[in-house]
């Protein structure tokens, strides 16, 4: 199919138009269709600094949780894994889970649960615990965690304990909800990268380099960035909710990515560039397979990591921006689009995004990869201006 000069003439306008006006410092956005590849590099690593270019590293957070469920996934057709098989015997600390009578209330008012956990669990996010989409701090489960350090918010990687200490911490808290009741955001994540360290015999970040992002070529990947690298590094942003002006979250050199971290996460510990990223998403629609040949996952694998996971009575439970279930689902570490309701997300179109400025998603119908990047904190949980404009102008930019 390839592109359309007009519509690539339109695409770089809307996302211009962002970075001139002061929405975002810089951005680098990628759209792919088959071997045909466009970038857009614009504006600033830091505010004053200098140029972004195409191998800018951008802190991609959520869209790490992708990447989690592949290492999963790779470990289950090794059947190493069984979905349906209680955590237990590798997680003995989750055995026997207590559950809260009512998520608002005292940690030592709780029932047994109904059922062990699973890995089907972790994946889908149907663990019990997660991310409340309430105000931090509102309800006593919520206050425990932060005190625990266990990261369960905007990503702070200097911030949680080593794995196992983080687990024997988490251990001691009950779950939020029954297994399998509801889709709750996130720590089904950071559960699974320990699970993940103890069934390869590795850490986490090893497993991950060794089986995902050497075999693709992902270089630029990992949990923290180089002092070598730290000038292709940006600066992350936050805006003012009063003034809206933007002010420093955290700094390139020696902010929280300048160091490996404790805890590795799973959830939202990534940094990456966009053509790593690129990478990643052509594996995914070449059905597992790696550029060189090396096969990550089978077709099948592929095809159970975006297939919708979650039944209609778990998503009316579930919370996370208003309407979301609406027009989506969540298979493993993904969302995919079940309800097609605007431009630049079309049926089957499956990926997810980052909190702290970033989105990708592949259209395995159309052969399309796309993603931005930028260094923006989102402020909500919908997507922000730039990121619909760039969806919107990236389809529109495809020529039939």
């Amino acid at each position: 199919m390839g592109f359309s000069r007009r519509g690539l003439d339109r695409l770089h306008d809307a996302l211009a138009e962002h970075v001139e006006h002061g929405g975002v410092p810089g951005l680098v956005a990628l759209v792919a269709q088959g071997d045909q590849v466009h970038v857009e590099a614009l504006g600033k690593r830091t505010v004053g600094g200098g140029p972004v270019g195409r191998d800018t590293l951008f802190r991609v957070a959520s869209m790490t949780k992708p990447v989690t469920a592949v290492a999963a996934l790779v470990l289950l057709e090794e059947c190493r894994l069984r979905l349906d098989d209680p955590l237990d015997d590798w997680l003995p600390e989750l055995a026997d889970r207590r559950v809260l009578r009512r998520v608002d209330g005292p940690l030592d008012d709780t029932v047994p649960a109904h059922r062990p956990l699973t890995v089907r669990d972790l994946l889908t996010y149907r663990m019990g615990t997660g991310i409340l989409m309430v105000p931090p701090g509102s309800y006593p489960i919520q206050r425990a965690m932060e005190a625990l350090d266990l990261g369960q918010g905007e990503p702070q990687p200097a911030l949680p304990p080593a794995p196992e200490e983080w687990l024997r911490r988490f251990a001691t808290l009950p779950l939020m909800y029954q297994p399998g009741e509801r889709w709750i955001y996130n720590t089904g994540s950071d559960v699974l990268a320990v699970l993940i360290a103890r069934v390869a015999g590795r850490p986490f970040e090893a497993f991950l380099r060794e089986r995902i992002f050497e075999p693709l070529g992902m270089r630029d990947t990992g949990f923290a960035v180089p002092a070598d690298q730290l000038d292709r590094f940006t600066t992350a942003y936050a805006a003012d909710p009063a003034t809206g002006e933007l002010t420093v979250w955290d700094e390139a050199a020696g902010g929280q990515w300048s160091a490996p971290p404790a805890f590795p996460s799973g959830s939202a510990g990534l940094v990456s560039t966009a053509d790593d990223f690129l990478a990643f998403g052509r594996m995914l629609l070449g059905g597992g397979r790696a550029p060189g040949g090396e096969r990550i996952l089978s077709p099948g694998a592929v095809a159970l990591l975006s297939a919708d996971q979650l039944t209609a009575e778990q998503k009316a439970r579930s919370a996370l921006d208003p309407g979301f279930f609406d027009t989506r689902s969540w298979g493993f570490g993904v969302a995919m689009v079940t309800r097609a309701t605007d431009l630049g997300h079309p049926l089957g179109q499956y990926g997810w995004n980052g909190g702290l400025g970033t989105s990708w998603a592949v259209d395995p119908a159309g052969g399309v990869t796309g993603l931005l990047l930028t260094q923006r904190l989102f402020a909500s949980p919908g997507l922000p201006a730039v990121h619909q404009d760039f969806w919107t102008s990236a389809y529109r930019a495809l020529a039939d």
